[in-house]
């Protein structure tokens, strides 16, 4: 085993950190207090490759591997989870289902302008009463011979004003339950198909959430994505390439939070001494700094599974289950450390503790990360 980064690793860490560091701390409390979307911020994403990075480059892509991914997914999880998250659904779920299962001509299409960052995407599978759950689709696509008409709602969707190209699924033929089901690829702008209310979010409150209406939306044939009734067995594929992203996400939140924490601790002074001098904050910094480097551990290692092609559904699903509870523990330690200072904005880690909440709960709640789980162990 090696657990050595290559030099390339390094160069993608580096540069993901020096970008996060230089465009995305400046503003980044005031873009979340008015839940502003980082527009500026997520194009210069694109530019330097962070919108694409496991896309061959044939098709506008960095052909980088999923180690890379996490790397960079965490250095700028450090500072913006709203930006992250934005680079994590483009990369995990929209590109790499395109690239993975769509056709030459949808690669052409819609893959090249969203591993450009010409374009970005959004992943349509929740809804008001199904959640997560592919197999309870409400939306449905009716087949008209050459095209589908798309009538439902979709809720939760990340990127939902912000995107141009939408991979929905919906349910085509009831009676087949989830071998009814398809992906379709839908365009902003396509008639009837409408962009509801901005939710108003704890956290990654910069990151567009909105709800997407479908009313008798005409989606031609050739949008579908693999053959027919492939859709739930696409949605389950990418969402576990996803759990990378969202764990990886996580393990940035709660490696910034520590940064902070670490950091206030050898300034702020107590008794006559720096705080990090007192064992009461030194063992909560061994414990927080335990449990990162753990869940750095578990991405990484769901990273190498999946570049080594190999099944890599369990260690996401375990790498997102317990990434997430780190960063849901780590960032309410971090506020604990600045003491009253952590309950103000300026200090960050209050915003780092509302966004990891988050982790904990899309891509799947910790109790369905649990199910993937238990169901691999038992096969």
């Amino acid at each position: 085993m090696n657990f050595e980064l290559t030099e390339e690793h390094l160069a993608v860490r580096d540069a993901a950190r020096e970008f996060a560091q230089n465009e995305l701390l400046p503003g980044v409390i005031e873009r979340d207090e008015k839940q502003q979307f980082p527009a500026e911020q997520v194009k210069k994403m694109g530019e330097l490759g962070f919108m694409g990075m496991m896309v061959d480059p044939k098709y506008g892509g960095g052909g980088m591997d999923t180690i890379s991914y996490v790397l960079a997914m965490e250095e700028i999880s450090k500072i913006d989870a709203s930006a992250s998250v934005c680079m994590s659904v483009n990369n995990s779920l929209v590109c790499w289902g395109l690239e993975k299962f769509g056709t030459e001509e949808q690669k052409q299409k819609y893959l090249k302008p969203l591993a450009s960052g010409e374009k970005i995407g959004a992943f349509c599978l929740s809804e008001p009463e199904a959640g997560s759950d592919a197999t309870s689709q409400r939306t449905t696509a009716e087949d008209k011979g050459d095209y589908y008409l798309l009538n439902g709602t979709k809720n939760w969707i990340t990127n939902g004003n912000s995107a141009s190209i939408y991979l929905v699924i919906a349910q085509t033929d009831r009676e087949k339950g989830h071998k009814g089901i398809n992906c379709l690829i839908v365009e902003k702008g396509m008639e009837g198909f409408v962009v509801g209310k901005k939710e108003d979010k704890l956290g990654i409150r910069g990151s567009d959430t909105h709800s997407l209406m479908f009313t008798d939306v005409k989606v031609p044939k050739e949008n579908r994505i693999g053959e027919d009734g492939f859709g739930f067995k696409f949605a389950m594929s990418t969402l576990n390439g996803g759990r990378i992203g969202i764990a990886s996400q996580a393990l940035g939140i709660a490696s910034g939070a520590y940064e902070l924490a670490l950091a206030y601790s050898k300034e702020r002074k107590a008794f006559g001494k720096p705080i990090s001098q007192h064992q009461a904050i030194q063992f909560k910094l061994a414990d927080m700094a335990t449990e990162i480097e753990a869940a750095r551990l578990l991405c990484l290692k769901a990273a190498h599974l999946k570049d080594q092609k190999k099944d890599f559904a369990k260690a996401s699903a375990m790498a997102k289950l317990y990434a997430s509870k780190v960063a849901m523990d780590v960032t309410v330690e971090a506020v604990q450390v600045h003491g009253g200072y952590g309950y103000v904005k300026e200090y960050h880690v209050e915003r780092l503790m509302r966004d990891a909440k988050i982790t904990q709960i899309y891509e799947g709640t910790s109790e369905i990360q649990k199910i993937v789980i238990s169901r691999e162990l038992l096969k």
